[in-house]
């Protein structure tokens, strides 16, 4: 390994999620060691994320054009011709190995993360036992930078400044002095989704108050439809699936006074820019190490697990026994809206 080395190649190709982890991590790393610099490789979507991170460069991997497969060895001699002189994989995939393996027979080495597969395997294992907090995926990123010689304390996190808003963006904001919430209400599984009736109850409760503006987040034509129904009645409530661009989404979050989110990415995103984020637990647990960045356990409404004992079904919500997909309408919406009303006020 390069001794004191000055420029480290940072890899971490998907998923939207699990890359925005990495953006507080990146910020510490950068307030602490702000002689060092880094390359994030990353998909080119999330180049965004690290906007103003100073000492950083992006590295575009098109994992599915020019970087597909064996054309990763491309992006790894890029890499090395930038000139990374270490490898912090906090990926540790097979399209990660590529890259590093290549760069290994070239004398750069590389640091891999620990994804503490065993014992994820005994949270979900539990069958009802007694489960404990597992290390937070921040922190698995941290340990990477401190096996290569660069500890560091996710403490001193500093968030952003919030991001300018534009003509647009303040056209949906309007100009009634309201919190602004941001309700992300989908997820990847059915098991980790609050039923939208559910959801839709939470949303009528904030919007008899008129005191917040609420904004809905979600993507693809499925997801759209749905988040125009849902918006449709209510006057403090407005739709963005499908009507900004990712820049514009990022800078509406970083403008939020809190994000609603399941157990996602939007999570993640919100949390990245030091906002408060409320999540929703369903199949999955917040010991398994996902809770967005800075977020206290009194932010974490959980499904009832004496209800349904064998939560944490799987890591990432994609395993659960029938039935198991109701787990999460144990959270009352009442729950929600006193949570919400809470932590804004």
């Amino acid at each position: 390994m390069a001794k004191n080395p000055k420029h480290i190649l940072v890899i971490r190709l998907s998923a939207m999620g699990d890359v925005a982890m990495t953006v507080p991590v990146l910020r510490v790393f950068s307030q602490t060691y702000p002689d060092i610099k880094l390359t994030v490789a990353s998909r080119p979507h999330f180049k965004p994320f690290f906007d103003g991170i100073p000492n950083l460069d992006f590295l575009e991997a098109d994992v599915y054009g020019e970087h597909k497969n064996l054309g990763l060895i491309k992006l790894a001699k890029k890499a090395k011709a930038n000139g990374v002189e270490v490898v912090a994989d906090l990926h540790n995939v097979i399209r990660s190995k590529i890259i590093t393996k290549y760069l290994i027979f070239k004398w750069i080495k590389s640091v891999k993360i620990d994804k503490g597969r065993a014992e994820k395997k005994a949270l979900v294992n539990a069958k009802g036992k007694s489960i404990s907090q597992l290390k937070t995926t921040h922190q698995r990123y941290a340990d990477v930078f401190e096996k290569l010689g660069f500890p560091l304390d996710l403490s001193q996190f500093v968030a952003p400044p919030k991001k300018q808003l534009t003509p647009k963006l303040n056209g949906l904001i309007g100009v009634e002095q309201k919190k602004l919430i941001g309700i992300a209400p989908f997820a990847a599984h059915d098991g980790k989704m609050y039923p939208l009736s559910l959801m839709t109850e939470v949303i009528q409760e904030l919007d008899e108050t008129n005191k917040y503006r609420i904004f809905l987040f979600g993507g693809g034509k499925k997801e759209i439809e749905q988040l125009k129904k849902l918006e449709n009645p209510f006057a403090n409530v407005t739709n963005v699936a499908g009507k900004l661009s990712f820049e514009e989404e990022l800078a509406l979050i970083s403008n939020l006074d809190l994000m609603l989110s399941m157990d996602s990415g939007n999570g993640h995103l919100a949390a990245m820019y030091g906002i408060s984020v409320i999540t929703l637990w369903g199949v999955t647990h917040p010991y398994a190490g996902f809770v967005p960045f800075g977020q206290p356990e009194s932010n974490q409404l959980l499904a009832d697990r004496k209800k349904f004992p064998l939560i944490p079904t799987s890591i990432y919500g994609n395993k659960f026994p029938k039935g198991y997909e109701d787990a999460i309408k144990t959270i009352a919406p009442q729950t929600v809206v006193i949570k919400i009303v809470e932590v804004l006020e």
